[in-house]
């Protein structure tokens, strides 16, 4: 599968790789970290499979099937010491990525506003159950500026829209969005890891987020104010920074 991957990269080769993983909104959203970090590190954005019209194998399911192209992307390309970013649904396929690494070529774990546990009585969001105002309303700090109503966009984009809702239900499972036997694998888990929160996230909110963190071995917990599901796209300075400071805590090079 690791050959018919859509795949970006950018940044110096001799950098330290790190892997972007999109949420359902697709690689868009996750743009700005693979660009802030292509300055100094190897960057590789994939694009997963089924997203932005790509082709998913009939076979290609699950949140561990794509975990496990992505690990054997990184044995194939011979990558080490590498920084795993996942937001939302990419942070799902981190955390599987991380429990399955044997070899130990991930070094730093960074979950964005994650999606994949079962936490009691913190249910996730019906996603798919929201419009558009709803998305905005349930995912931004401020929805009045990350709000985009269908009628205003264009047919290709909604047509790009529906397909990666599409891939989304597949990979996650529609509403649950969740794994229940993830968490118990987490605590085996002891690569460092940040978990990192919008504040005002009502997808998948703070409180489900701490719990998140507890789950692994060796992690920690940092909550971005005035930020929703996507921190990075409303508050990038505070964002980054706390990106920044643990990529340099973890890095072996």
């Amino acid at each position: 599968m690791t050959s018919e991957l859509i795949l970006a990269e950018t940044g110096p080769t001799t950098g330290r790789p790190v892997l972007v993983l999109h949420g359902g909104g697709g690689p868009a959203t996750v743009t700005p970290i693979a660009e802030h970090f292509s300055t100094t590190a190897h960057t590789l954005l994939p694009t997963h499979p089924g997203w932005n019209s790509t082709v998913r194998p009939d076979h290609f399911t699950t949140v561990a099937d794509l975990a496990a192209a992505y690990l054997r992307l990184l044995r194939d390309r011979h990558l080490s010491d590498v920084l795993v970013i996942g937001s939302s649904l990419g942070g799902w396929i981190a955390a599987e990525l991380a429990t399955a690494d044997t070899e130990g070529l991930i070094s730093g774990i960074i979950l964005m506003n994650s999606v994949g546990i079962e936490v009691d009585g913190e249910p996730l969001r019906d996603f798919f159950a929201l419009d558009a105002r709803g998305v905005a309303e349930y995912a931004f700090h401020d929805a009045e500026r990350f709000y985009a109503d269908p009628a205003t966009l264009p047919a290709e984009r909604l047509a790009v829209v529906q397909t990666n809702m599409a891939a989304l239900r597949v990979f996650s499972g529609g509403p649950a969005m969740k794994d229940v036997t993830l968490r118990p694998r987490l605590a085996a888990v002891t690569v460092p890891t940040l978990v990192l929160w919008g504040e005002s996230d009502r997808i998948a909110t703070p409180a489900y987020g701490k719990e998140y963190a507890a789950s692994f071995a060796n992690a920690r917990f940092e909550v971005v104010a005035e930020a929703g599901h996507l921190p990075h796209l409303e508050q990038p300075a505070r964002t980054f920074a706390l990106l920044d400071a643990f990529a340099a805590e973890t890095g072996h090079r």
